[in-house]
């Protein structure tokens, strides 16, 4: 926010140096980022009045003028110049001046003849003829008003203004205007604060009727308007063009400069249609339709959507509300009826308006910084006053305000010890309510209450009274003290526990950690052989992708791990094994939002690496979880995976993952050219059913006994649905089963295989008996013959 002194003087007294004005401002919350003088570079350049004038000895085009600049004895100027002549008061740069641009005047001889300085014109300056329309085009200029010789120039000319930059912070809206600046230095200085005082002069018309109405009163909370007729446009006077120009803003003419005076002053927008063209006068202020055309105050036409608030007429947009105004209603120098709009539009929705249109203006710049809407009145009756000042026109009686959501004042209670106790101070009530006062507060001591004005959205709660306080007192002046917060460890969660403990078990596996990237390409569906039907395809789509590479969301971590695979194989690296903890996101259909899941993927290939290795890995995991409820089932629907070597996992009949070889075509697709066996297993699954109790036994008091048990069954019979009836029929006696052989080849009979077993039994009461064992063995060879045809090997 660039503030000019002179203007912000006018609202209130600075009686102090620069410096320490800057300091008091940047400990109060208005930090100053720096300093600039416009014109700084401009040096010697007074007020000149040619007293006499002759013609070059030497030179038919050159011309030797006395200058009078207010001292004892006039100089000797040789110009070129043709525009200039005898009682002309000019700019004169004297020997030694510095002009724009660097350039640096001496005095020297041209032709023969001294010449102690140049004549100026507004160029030379560092000016344009838009902010000086009387300059001539080329030539000298010369002043049109009486003025103090040898005084200097930059006052006529608008330079010389010290303008200070502030940085404000997002959640201050209310300092982004000079009226804002001006309170924030009223109360931080405590100097009293002198506001507009708005009286118009107004006419009765009722023959320029203006109707509004408000189709979406979210997106337009507020719009009001006034008439102006026997207008007059034209150049602003000096003093309103001085004052655009010093806060960085180029004259136009008188209309659209009072919209953009009261713009820096108020911090509030305004625009200014041609009442003629605007059908069936009557303003409507609706969403656009999808594919509407507007073409703008710059030229150039753009294409609306539905999502965009717009002023219309009966008949066409005129303009994109809080954006950028329209050509079809624009004011020209014919036009002699205008109507001035002051309205308060939604700040997100003008955002996303000017990102869509790529169009940054400085009402839109306002807008989505946000603006209170109990200005709207104030800001256009200051235009309206600002009208009748320069006499651009007449102002028509009758106000036009639609305020359908008023906003309302916030009253907060304040309690004196809790904020002395949050600040660290001993400010005593009135000290505070003074504080309170000077931001312009309302204050009920009776009732200990503050009342927030509404250009203060950010103020909510006793704390923010508290930093209101404490930034006017003086961060300088709180005591320093000891910090008396207790001070609290902080602990990791059971989750975050478990996942910690999944790490150590990776690395004492000598399995290395990775990271891929969650946003992938939709192209990694076919690599991965994935059927067009399966869930895996319905992702997330980004809505601005950086391209097709990068532009869905993740519903398996596969395609990294494989990725990880290939980029080593490729490398030569023999033997490697990888683990992701990463997440998959899966598409939710009553939420935009997706549902993350976090997954625990391995990866490996190399030598003595095969299903069993990707196995024992899982469970020492459950092991080390102490997980005992886990199943393991055959699985074929996996198209990415060889349908005889991959399989399910279920905890407790719910599955949470699969593991398995990697089908070769997939293999094929990533251009790996050895076995590779991946599993993905579901973190969530795993911290549900992780016990952490330790149950100790007592040592054995009676000895076990141990049979073997070798069997022919048939090749399709699993080994698990074997080991779940042996667990079945040996009852409370069977301590441990083991699976210690499984063969297929010579002696065996073709589409069987051989399984053995070592069953261990033991009673926590007694000493078994070979009998005991005997019958329970007996019990479980019947149940394998049954159910499986088992045949018993010697």
């Amino acid at each position: 926010m660039n503030v000019p002194m002179t203007w912000l003087r006018q609202y209130v007294p600075i009686d102090m140096d620069l410096k320490t004005f800057m300091d008091g401002m940047t400990m109060s919350g208005s930090k100053v980022e720096k300093v600039e003088e416009s014109g700084k570079e401009i040096t010697k350049v007074v007020v000149g009045k040619i007293i006499g004038e002759e013609k070059h000895p030497d030179a038919d085009r050159l011309r030797v003028l006395r200058v009078d600049i207010g001292s004892n004895e006039p100089i000797q100027i040789v110009t070129a110049a043709t525009n200039v002549q005898v009682d002309d008061i000019v700019p004169v740069a004297l020997d030694g001046a510095t002009l724009a641009n660097g350039v640096v005047i001496k005095k020297g001889n041209l032709r023969g003849v001294e010449s102690n300085g140049m004549l100026c014109s507004i160029e030379e300056l560092g000016l344009t003829r838009e902010q000086f329309p009387d300059a001539p085009d080329n030539g000298i200029y010369i002043f049109s008003t009486q003025l103090e010789l040898g005084s200097c120039v930059k006052s006529y000319f608008g330079l010389g203004e010290q303008v200070i930059e502030f940085e404000i912070t997002s959640n201050r809206s209310d300092c982004f205007s000079i009226l804002g600046i001006a309170r924030e230095v009223s109360a931080t200085f405590d100097v009293p604060l002198t506001t507009p005082k708005i009286v118009v002069e107004e006419l009765r018309d009722s023959s320029k009727p203006i109707k509004v109405t408000i189709h979406n009163e979210t997106l337009c909370p507020r719009f009001a308007t006034k008439v102006l007729r026997n207008v007059k446009v034209g150049p602003s006077p000096k003093w309103l063009q001085d004052r655009l120009i010093s806060a960085g803003l180029r004259p136009i003419n008188n209309i659209v400069d009072i919209t953009n005076f009261v713009l820096v002053e108020y911090g509030q927008p305004m625009h200014a249609f041609d009442y003629d063209k605007i059908a069936g006068n009557h303003l409507h202020i609706r969403n656009a339709r999808d594919g509407e055309k507007l073409v703008t105050l710059m030229g150039d036409e753009i294409t609306l959507d539905k999502t965009m608030i717009v002023v219309a007429d009966n008949e066409k947009v005129l303009s994109v509300g809080g954006v950028m105004g329209g050509e079809s209603s624009k004011v020209t120098e014919e036009t002699t009826t205008i109507v001035f709009e002051c309205a308060n539009f939604n700040g997100y929705n003008i955002r996303q308006t000017s990102k869509k249109l790529g169009i940054i203006s400085d009402s839109s710049k306002k807008f989505v910084k946000g603006i209170d809407p109990n200005i709207v009145e104030k800001a256009l009756g200051r235009a309206c006053q600002l009208v009748n000042m320069v006499e651009a026109g007449e102002v028509v009686s009758g106000l036009v305000d639609i305020y359908p959501r008023v906003r309302y004042s916030l009253k907060i209670k304040y309690d004196i010890e809790w904020i002395n106790s949050f600040l660290g101070l001993n400010l005593c009530e009135e000290e505070m309510t003074d504080i309170f006062k000077r931001l312009k507060f309302g204050v009920d001591t009776k009732e200990k209450s503050v009342v927030i004005p509404t250009y203060r959205p950010d103020i909510t709660m006793m704390a923010d009274l508290s930093e209101e306080i404490v930034r006017i007192y003086g961060y300088d002046k709180v005591p320093v003290t000891l910090e008396q917060a207790r001070p609290t460890v902080g602990v990791k969660s059971f989750r975050q526990l478990v996942i910690e403990k999944l790490d150590k078990i990776m690395s004492m596996n000598g399995l290395f950690g990775v990271l891929t990237y969650t946003i992938e390409s939709p192209k990694v569906f076919d690599k991965l052989n994935i059927d067009q039907e399966s869930v895996l395809r319905e992702c997330l789509k980004i809505s601005n992708p950086l391209g097709e590479d990068f532009s869905i969301l993740r519903t398996t971590t596969l395609n990294g791990i494989l990725n990880i695979l290939s980029t080593n194989y490729n490398k030569r690296n023999e033997n490697v094994r990888v683990y992701e903890i990463g997440k998959i996101f899966e598409k939710q259909y009553d939420n935009e939002l997706p549902k993350e899941i976090e997954k625990l993927t391995i990866g490996m290939y190399g030598k003595d690496v095969d299903f069993f290795t990707l196995k024992a890995t899982l469970e020492t995991i459950f092991t080390e979880l102490k997980i005992t409820s886990q199943e393991y089932l055959p699985s074929t629907n996996l198209h990415f995976m060889h349908s005889g070597r991959c399989a399910s996992v279920k905890i407790d009949q719910n599955y949470i993952g699969f593991l398995g070889e990697v089908h070769p075509r997939v293999l094929k697709n990533y251009g790996i050219g050895v076995r590779a066996y991946v599993m993905e297993i579901d973190i969530d699954a795993l911290v549900e059913n992780t016990k952490t109790e330790v149950t100790f036994k007592p040592t054995p008091k009676f000895p076990s006994i141990s049979r073997d048990i070798a069997m022919l069954v048939m090749d399709n019979i699993l080994v698990g649905d074997i080991e779940k009836l042996i667990q079945k029929r040996g009852g409370q006696f069977l301590e441990s089963i083991e699976l210690f052989d499984v063969y297929k080849g010579q002696q065996i009979e073709e589409d069987h295989k051989s399984v053995a077993y070592n069953l261990v039994f033991r009673s926590n009461e007694k000493t078994l008996t070979d009998e005991e064992v005997q019958e329970v063995m007996a019990k479980i060879v019947n149940g394998l013959e049954t159910s499986f045809g088992a045949k018993l090997r010697d």
